[in-house]
């Protein structure tokens, strides 16, 4: 087959996601530390010599990364399901956040709870882009047309609800006790429920 370019355009889209695929599993597991170039194109099944077809940078690909993770996390978590109700939502929103299977799984997990301890740290790129996408995951979560500042009705009510489960995934990782790791996501979730019910 002839390499025209659109084939040629198809496959380094093709090239481009695995890239993404496997240094977003990489950031989820290890931090901004683990997505190191070599061992991101060995996973994506390419040279290291083909990095620089795609992205500029490490610091480029962290960035391209974590937005593609953000992106099919908020795509499966948040979804575009009409809930009857914001205690439906924020109910269904919490058992699809809060569960061991999203603790256990840290390669498919959201990056928000992967990443939170290591942000502060990153570059101001990577902070910028970080702002970003959870000013654009709270949009998704409120589900509520925007006021006039350009903030959904429930603003401040999913910034708390994005801090409980992030924070409460964060602890729940943390500790050495099952246990006390399923209690927390637990009570986290009845936070959730509470938080759900308020006007």
């Amino acid at each position: 087959m002839p390499d025209t370019p659109t084939r040629r355009d198809r496959l380094k889209r093709e090239s481009r996601l695995r890239i993404l695929d496997a240094a977003a599993a990489r950031l989820r597991d290890d931090g901004l530390d683990g997505a190191p170039i070599a061992p991101v194109m060995a996973a994506a099944g390419l040279t290291h010599g083909a990095f620089y077809a795609h992205f500029d940078s490490k610091d480029d690909l962290a960035v391209a990364a974590f937005r593609h993770a953000i992106t099919e996390n908020r795509r499966r978590w948040i979804g575009t399901t009409r809930d009857a109700s914001w205690a439906a939502r924020v109910a269904r929103l919490a058992r699809g956040y809060l569960n061991r299977t999203h603790r256990d799984r840290r390669a498919e997990s959201c990056p928000y709870a992967a990443l939170a301890a290591d942000i502060a740290r990153s570059s101001p790129a990577f902070r910028a882009a970080f702002e970003r996408e959870l000013r654009g995951s709270l949009d998704a979560m409120g589900d509520t047309p925007a006021a006039p500042s350009g903030e959904h009705a429930r603003y401040d009510e999913t910034i708390a609800l994005m801090a409980l489960f992030v924070g409460g995934l964060s602890l729940a990782r943390a500790v050495e006790s099952p246990a006390f790791s399923d209690r927390i996501l637990k009570v986290c979730r009845q936070a959730a429920a509470q938080l759900g019910t308020k006007a």
